[in-house]
């Protein structure tokens, strides 16, 4: 099979011809139909994830059609069409048997601790716990956005920040997750408000449901621009991009009893963030990370989609070929995408 590859971290990847991957015991082989490029696979090319061994495909939100199935596969079968979360729990764990594989020990991360879908091909371990079948209604590219980006910014709004009708939610950084949690706030009938540092990301959070848009280049003080506009801090708040600054501001424009999601990968130097902890203390403000979403969890969010509620296409930024994809990922480190891209040719 064709695939990206590469031998080192921070080298050029490679399109090579691979060895078509064997299902496991527990796993299926999926043709992909649609991958996303993620910030997530420029942190793992970088080096920044313990968990990549070398050589490596990169590639975890995906969407594609089964053709293999292992022997121990009992609910799905070739020709169905699936995604997975990009944190895929063994099933078997105290963790997995709690309904939180998403945090599972022994956890199975296509791109990360395997190879990857950034090929025509990618094995997926743990099949019966974390494939979902995928409704006629979701294109391959919308499902493929929904991996990583969308499902861990609906776990993020819904079940970590439980978000409300009529509160008010900051939303630190409008790239994919960020889009992704404003829409999603939107929907839940509460008033986000996006920050960023380009106006042109501004204008599309506020096309997508923010009610205010703050740009953080301009505005010294983001933590009290947000008290201001929501008369004594945001309700909840999300911070979508992973620096310590979005998360100091994240934290630090909260109301009392606020609650704080971290979604942004904190990773290599940026790993241990200040944050206000005497703001934490007095306010008795809550702290939660945010880790991918359980694959059981799909079926609320697909009915939202199905309902008209959610319009997860909208974020799409642009479709590349595998080709066209090796330098967009070396990019991501200086740039960034106004929505998302998806791989859809290989």
């Amino acid at each position: 099979m064709r695939a990206m590859y590469y031998e080192e971290f921070e080298a050029m990847p490679e399109i090579r011809t691979v060895p078509d991957p064997e299902p496991s015991e527990s796993g299926v082989v999926i043709k992909v139909s649609a991958t996303g490029l993620c910030r997530s696979d420029w942190h793992g090319w970088m080096g920044h994830d313990p968990d990549i061994r070398l050589p490596h495909v990169p590639g975890h939100e995906l969407a594609g059609t089964v053709v293999a199935t292992g022997r121990g596969v009992m609910r799905y079968k070739a020709g169905d069409r699936v995604t997975v979360p990009f944190v895929s729990g063994c099933g078997h764990c105290g963790e997995c048997r709690a309904g939180h594989p998403q945090v599972c020990p022994d956890q199975f991360q296509p791109g990360f601790t395997h190879w990857g879908s950034f090929a025509e091909y990618v094995a997926i371990d743990y099949a019966d716990q974390n494939l979902v079948i995928l409704p006629d209604t979701v294109s391959d590219a919308t499902a493929a956005s929904l991996g990583c980006r969308f499902a861990t910014a609906f776990r993020a709004v819904v079940d970590q920040a439980r978000v409300t009708g009529g509160e008010w939610v900051a939303v630190h950084g409008a790239g994919g997750v960020g889009l992704s949690a404003i829409m999603i706030a939107a929907a839940l009938g509460a008033n986000p408000i996006a920050i960023d540092i380009s106006d042109e990301k501004l204008a599309i959070a506020k096309s997508l449901g923010a009610v205010a848009g703050i740009n953080a280049r301009t505005v010294d003080d983001v933590a009290g621009a947000v008290r201001d506009i929501t008369g004594g801090g945001a309700h909840a708040s999300v911070d979508a991009l992973g620096s310590p600054v979005t998360c100091f501001n994240s934290i630090k424009n909260l109301r009392r009893r606020g609650r704080h999601v971290q979604v942004g990968l904190m990773l290599a130097e940026h790993a241990a963030p200040q944050i206000p902890m005497a703001q934490v203390i007095s306010q008795e403000l809550e702290i939660y990370g945010s880790h991918g979403m359980q694959a059981y969890r799909y079926d609320a969010m697909l009915a939202m989609i199905a309902a008209g509620k959610l319009q997860p296409e909208r974020l799409i930024g642009r479709h590349l070929s595998l080709e066209e994809a090796v330098p967009a990922l070396v990019a991501m480190g200086q740039t960034s995408e106004n929505g998302i891209a998806v791989i859809t040719a290989f």
